[in-house]
């Protein structure tokens, strides 16, 4: 059954979802969903042009969820993970759900649970008896080890890797290559910069980078 999707965002990160979408369709016996286009209440000129390039159509705001048929489905296609978790609860008000949308050169080990709205690139790897809250976005060709729990709206960023037994609090932004070693603890809203090696646990709301990362 073909399911009717919008991508929220007209950005690179919501052109690259819809690389995804036409990826999952193209291994399926079936399309999996139509995409009907993108929202974005301020999209760039710029963006705009990327996207009618793609042939697919510009929408409007985020209000045109007001009017969507009922079975239609979303995947935010933000980045940044505040701003994602701030237009995840506007979205979440007209009541459409959000699908999960996995690569199908991803890898999800077994005993995975995930909330709704995951958005798993190519070259994702993800071991066993991990947790991943809502709307968490796992970059291209990212690690998650074993027993990691990572809460809602949690970006991992391109050829990042998280050790073991990890526990990433809900909108935490880990940057590109950067590395957390296994069992440690990152809080709420922080960030771990690009190429940092996380070594001993990171209090909420901070920005740590370098090696070891301070």
């Amino acid at each position: 059954m073909t399911l009717p999707l919008v991508i929220v965002g007209c950005g690179g990160h919501g052109r690259d979802v819809l690389s995804i979408v036409r990826a999952v369709n193209a291994a399926a016996l079936l399309p999996r969903w139509q995409v009907l286009g993108f929202v974005d209440d301020r999209p760039s000129e710029v963006n705009l042009k990327r996207v009618q390039r793609l042939d697919v159509p510009y929408l409007g705001g985020l209000s045109w969820f007001a009017e969507a048929p009922v079975d239609t489905h979303h995947v935010i296609g933000i980045g940044d993970p505040q701003v994602r978790r701030a237009v995840a609860e506007r979205v979440d008000r007209y009541g459409t759900p959000a699908a999960s949308l996995v690569h199908p050169d991803a890898t999800l080990g077994p005993d995975l649970r995930h909330g709704p709205g995951l958005v798993a690139f190519a070259g994702v790897r993800i071991t066993t008896n991990v947790t991943l809250g809502r709307h968490v976005l796992l970059n291209q060709n990212c690690v998650v080890g074993h027993d990691c729990e990572l809460a809602d709206h949690v970006s991992v960023n391109p050829l990042a890797v998280i050790g073991g037994e990890s526990q990433l609090a809900e909108g935490v932004l880990v940057g590109t290559t950067a590395a957390i070693l296994q069992g440690l603890r990152v809080g709420r809203d922080s960030t771990v910069g690009a190429g940092a090696c996380v070594v001993r646990d990171v209090p909420a709301g901070v920005v740590v980078k370098g090696v070891p990362a301070r």
